[in-house]
């Protein structure tokens, strides 16, 4: 294995960790090995809270992170109806609540149609879009009320995997730049309740999949056992 001439490595990103922690930790294994300069970075941002594919390029791979980061990507999602959250999802806690006794499979499956194809989303205002130079988590934190501009996303395709009261499970199909957050609770609105992320795993970015994914570890050390120096 060649880390100068490239490598992309597909990381099971561990639940809790940025996807910049990631790439800081195989970093300091790479200067340990010998590798102090090599050039390293993710092709697509996974929050904290959400686990899977994270595509981590080494070497001259990192000229196709763009290429990578625009492939199709293909989420497993759960969804708490009921419910909401500043941040989509289980980084804060819940703000209010919502009826959810008359959403049954029925109803779901008559809203799905409205998230299919190209559609207009607003982003979490707890993301790392730039508003003036900032980032719009940092307005956020600072109590400051701030409009966020839609982005045009595409959906190829979503589909029920389960409903068990209040909990909704599907699988997503979209392009970049989507977030599963934003549609957490997009589809709670529609249902007329609430609804926010409560589990989100990448199953498949490209033609790269969660279930050929190594851990962490397992690249650490694959890096470890790389003897060979070079001087970048």
């Amino acid at each position: 294995m060649n880390f100068v001439e490239g490598v992309v490595f597909n990381i099971d990103k561990p639940y809790g960790w940025s996807s910049t922690d990631v790439v800081r930790k195989l970093k300091n294994e790479l200067r340990r090995a010998g590798y102090p300069k090599i050039k390293i970075g993710h092709a697509g941002t996974l929050d904290p809270l959400a686990t899977g594919v994270l595509l981590v390029c080494v070497g001259k791979a990192t000229k196709r992170v763009d290429e990578l980061q625009a492939q199709k990507k293909e989420y497993i999602a759960t969804i708490e109806l009921g419910a909401t959250t500043p941040s989509f999802d289980l980084e804060h806690d819940v703000d209010e609540r919502y009826e959810f006794e008359h959403i049954n499979g029925e109803l779901i499956e008559s809203i799905l149609p409205l998230f299919r194809g190209e559609i207009e989303q607003v982003p979490p205002l707890y993301s790392a879009k730039r508003i003036d130079g900032k980032r719009a988590y940092e307005y956020a934190r600072a109590g400051k009320d701030v409009e966020l501009r839609t982005a045009r996303i595409i959906i190829y395709d979503m589909e029920v995997l389960s409903y068990e009261k209040p909990f909704l499970k599907v699988r997503v199909e979209c392009s970049k730049g989507t977030y599963i957050r934003s549609l957490a609770r997009d589809i709670g609105v529609e249902l007329g309740s609430g609804g926010h992320l409560t589990e989100l795993v990448r199953s498949r970015s490209g033609e790269f999949l969660v279930a050929d994914s190594q851990k962490v570890e397992q690249v650490m050390e694959l890096i470890s056992q790389h003897n060979e120096t070079i001087s970048v």
